[in-house]
Formats: C-alpha cells, structure tokens, sequence
C-alpha cells in the first residue's frame, strides 16, 4: 500500500480482493467441460490469428509478439488493476503532491486510499462479468501477466463470460468461441503489427492527464456516486450521468473492459461523472484524438470480425443477429444508468462510426490503401474524419505528401 513519499492514493491491493469477492460466479461447468473450453479458445485464438493477418495484410512485427491468456473473473480483474495502476501513476503522484506528506495527510490518504479501494473493487466486479476479451496493454509484464519483450500487452479472454453469453444466446458454442476470438484477435494485430500504436495512445493519455487539476476528495466523490449508482443508493432522478475517458481495445461485448478505448463526455444537468477530468480546451482535442483513434480500433475488429466470419464460422449470420440484439435491448434502469456513468454506451457508438469508415475507406482505396492508416500518427483519422471518411482519403491519399 505504501510507496516513497507516502500512503498510496487507491488501495489497488484492496482494489483487486473487494472486485474478487463481489464478482458474480461464473455458470455451472464441470472441471473436465472447463478444460476443453480453455483449450479450445486457446486452439481457436491461434487459427483467427493466421485468418485476421491473412485478410488484414498485417504481420507482427519483428520482437512484439505477446501472448494469448485465458483467465477467469479474478483473472481478468487482476490485469486492469495492474494496467490501471502503471497508466494512473503520474496521476496519483500529482494528487499525493498536492495532499502533502505530513501527519494528517498521511492519515487521510490512507483511510482514502482504502476507500477508493473498495469503490474501484465494486466497480471492477460489476465491469468482470460483462468482458468477453480484453487486450489488455498498459500493465507491465510480470510472471504472472507475461506480455511483450519490448513492454506490457497481453490479449485476454474471459472464459465464464464467453460460455455464459453462449448459453444464453442459444448458439454454436465453438462458432461463437471461434467468432469472439476474430474479434480480439483483431485488437491484438493491431498493436503487435504497429509497434507504436501503444506507446502513441500512452503518450496522449499522460499527456491528458497532466492537464488534469483534482484532488482526492473530488476523485472520491466521483467513484462514489459510481458505486451508490449500482449498489442504488442514489436517486434515478438525479442519475444521469456524463461517461468518463478510459482507454482499452475489448469487444465484442459492449460491456467492454476499462481501459484501453476513449469515450467522448456527455454531462448530464449537474455535470457529475465518475472521474469529471476534461476540464481544458487542450484535453478536450487530446480526447477527440483518442476517441478518433479508439473508433478506427473497434470498427476495424468488427469490419474484420464481419469479413473472415462467414468463411470459417458456419454459423455466423444467426450468431450476429442474437448478439445485435442482445446489444439493442440493453437492460434495466440501474444498467443503463452505469452504462453512461462508465462510457458503456459511447463505446457501442465506436463500433458503428468506426466500422462505417472503414469500410468506406476499404471499398474506396482497397485494403492496401486502408492500411495506410498504419503508417504513423500523422495517418491515424481525427474526429471529422471517422465521421466523413472521404476527408481522410483526400489528406492521405491525394494530398501534398500523398
């Protein structure tokens, strides 16, 4: 819990036991069923592999390869625990600066520390059972997280979510498997195949986060009204919050992870959010670029996802008609209202905007010329640009520099 220069701002320790112990259990399944469903998502991550690159063009570059991991609810709430604590550092740092290290501060940011502890554990348990895949990329590589020689990113998949969803939805279950690891595979090219991708989006957000101007007992306010949300303790009246800037690659299940995929705010009559941090004209164009940056991530796995399915998922037309409707009907008032809270209902935006542009981009110019978008930061679209997709065709491929 302790770190130089005092007490930690956000028990991450309490963080990950308070998420494990909340966390729904996962569907009845014997110990033999369990070990075939790990096998088989393993077996099947590696043929979408070979499909995704195949149809992409893409190919992991030279020392970026990271793994594929298969991990349960408590799993997956250790790794963004780990990629929240590396990503938030400078944050937490800056907040602790500002409480300053004598006795009473000290004393507060230990009992705040432990609170906010539990605030995130709650909201981690509820965010646990929703997350088919994940590629995870800030957490450092640690024997128990192993990613990248060059750095953090591991790709994860939930195996209780991806069963429960399954059953649930009454389809094929080695279709669905197969057809959710096109999905995250996608994600996972993306960051192996264009080495600096993960260090651009870190940049952004850091530099997002410099801007920022709060302190603990605002952060703790915020969590706050986040957990009495889903625990229903505050009014649906006054409950309609703004959605938070996150960043993370998840899908298909747009009950994504929490922090790899930027969502735009939308304040709602009292301006609260979980974490209110857009505060400058500068944050606001850092956050229109990653959220830019985050649609062409989550439209591409879904162009993607939608391109290779038919050839090699028998059963992929029903299996994408369920799942838009499970995605369509959403759920009840507390659900909908952490939706928002946690930017739930901006990611399913990303996937419509960003698959429309790429596929425009894709029947325009091919997907050699899509693919140009790879090529440095300068070629990833901005805001307008997801939106109008020939803007970018104009500036990349007929522009001076063309």
């Amino acid at each position: 819990m302790t770190s130089i220069g005092g007490v930690e701002m956000v028990d991450w320790k309490l963080a990950v036991t308070t998420a494990s112990r909340l966390a729904r259990p996962g569907p009845e399944i014997s110990r033999e069923e369990a070990r075939e469903v790990v096998a088989e998502l393993r077996a099947h991550a590696v043929a979408a592999e070979e499909h995704v690159r195949a149809f992409t063009g893409m190919t992991t570059a030279a020392g970026h390869d990271t793994p594929v991991l298969v991990v349960d609810r408590p799993g997956w709430i250790e790794a963004n625990v780990a990629g929240f604590r590396s990503l938030l550092k400078p944050l937490m740092t800056k907040m602790r600066a500002r409480r300053g290290n004598g006795p009473g501060g000290m004393i507060t940011g230990a009992v705040g520390g432990k609170v906010t502890g539990v605030e995130l554990g709650v909201l981690l348990s509820f965010l646990s059972s929703r997350v088919l895949g994940q590629y995870e990329t800030f957490a450092p590589a640690t024997r128990e997280l192993p990613g990248a020689p060059e750095g953090g990113g591991r790709l994860l998949l939930v195996a209780p979510n991806i069963v429960h969803v399954e059953r649930e939805l009454g389809v094929d279950p080695h279709d669905f498997r197969l057809w959710v690891c096109l999905h995250e595979e996608t994600h996972r090219t993306q960051f192996t195949a264009v080495p600096w991708l993960r260090d651009h989006l870190e940049a952004e957000i850091q530099a997002f986060l410099a801007e920022t101007d709060v302190d603990a007992g605002t952060l703790l306010e915020r969590l706050s009204d986040a957990v009495q949300a889903f625990t229903g303790g505050r009014r649906e009246e006054s409950a309609e919050p703004s959605t938070t800037a996150t960043a993370t690659a998840t899908g298909p299940e747009p009950e994504p992870g929490a922090r790899s995929g930027a969502h735009a705010p939308e304040q709602d009559a009292d301006g609260r959010s979980l974490v209110d941090l857009v505060q400058t004209p500068a944050q606001r164009e850092i956050l229109a670029r990653v959220t830019a940056v985050m649609s062409l991530l989550e439209g591409h796995a879904d162009y993607v996802m939608d391109g290779v399915g038919p050839q090699i998922v028998p059963s992929v037309v029903e299996i994408r008609e369920k799942f838009q409707r499970r995605r369509a009907a959403g759920a009840n008032r507390l659900d909908q209202i952490l939706r928002r809270l946690l930017g739930l209902d901006a990611k399913l935006r990303q996937y419509r905007d960003g698959e429309r542009f790429v596929r425009a981009v894709v029947e325009e110019v091919g997907m050699e010329g899509f693919n140009r978008v790879w090529t440095s930061p300068n070629t990833l679209p901005t805001a307008a640009e997801i939106a109008h997709p020939a803007e970018w065709i104009a500036r990349v491929h007929r522009g001076p520099e063309a």
